[in-house]
């Protein structure tokens, strides 16, 4: 299994965090029986911070396509290019709402996720594919209209994700976590804390858990606690 995880800056993480995909990556490592590999084109942080919270996650599993203010238009027209690279035939995939706050509306936004599959499949007619809906933040929040936007959206990609599958190449939809809180999931309303982080990686673990067999419940390491706890410490941002 060759991973790739695509995302925005809640997937790409900056200085300091640990990030969902370092959750990831720690889960399967501890419950997936088969060998796998986390691949693709960028390993830094935002900015190019190399400055994991975690020094010792490996280089060779911070593999991403993920990028500070990208979404679906963005990433769409090179996933094929890094689908073939890097020989990805899995994608674990945060998206949505950076395109629905700056760029696209719902309906435009989806027509971009159709484009994206398109390219990837190009690339991997096999590949698979989970898919996390946009999650609860601070401006859908503040803002009724957003928020109905970004509902509407989930809605489109839940019936993107149904319409796309395909027995060659499944596609899942995860659920996104159920009491996500921005006070304690986030650290500023939108980009994911320590907390929040495990409740990301949880949802795709639960996602390939249950849709195929993949690796097993997600469960929390001790010693990840104590990090956090330093991390916590160490840092006035969180």
């Amino acid at each position: 299994m060759r991973v790739l995880f695509v995302g925005d800056s809640m997937t790409i993480g900056a200085a300091g965090d640990f990030t969902w995909r370092y959750r990831m990556w720690r889960h399967l490592c501890r419950t997936y029986g088969g060998p796998f590999r986390v691949v693709g084109p960028r390993t830094a942080l935002h900015e190019g911070s190399l400055a994991y919270a975690d020094p010792a996650f490996p280089e060779k599993a911070r593999g991403h396509l993920a990028g500070w203010g990208e979404g679906w238009q963005h990433l769409a027209p090179g996933v094929g290019d890094a689908v073939r690279a890097h020989k990805a035939d899995t994608l674990l995939i945060s998206l949505g709402l950076i395109d629905l706050g700056f760029y696209t509306d719902a309906e435009q936004t989806v027509a971009h996720v159709h484009r994206f599959f398109a390219g990837a499949r190009a690339a991997a007619p096999r590949l698979r594919a989970v898919l996390l809906p946009v999650i609860p933040n601070v401006r859908a929040a503040s803002d009724p209209a957003f928020a109905a936007e970004c509902a509407y959206f989930n809605e489109l990609l839940a019936k993107a994700v149904a319409d796309l599958s395909e027995p060659g190449s499944p596609l899942l939809l995860a659920s996104p976590p159920h009491d996500w809180d921005l006070d304690r999931d986030t650290y500023d309303g939108t980009h994911p804390s320590p907390e929040g982080e495990h409740r990301l990686a949880a949802a795709f673990a639960a996602a390939l858990h249950q849709g195929w067999d993949v690796g097993g419940p997600y469960v929390r390491e001790e010693h990840q606690e104590r990090q956090e706890r330093q991390a916590r410490q160490g840092t006035s941002r969180r």
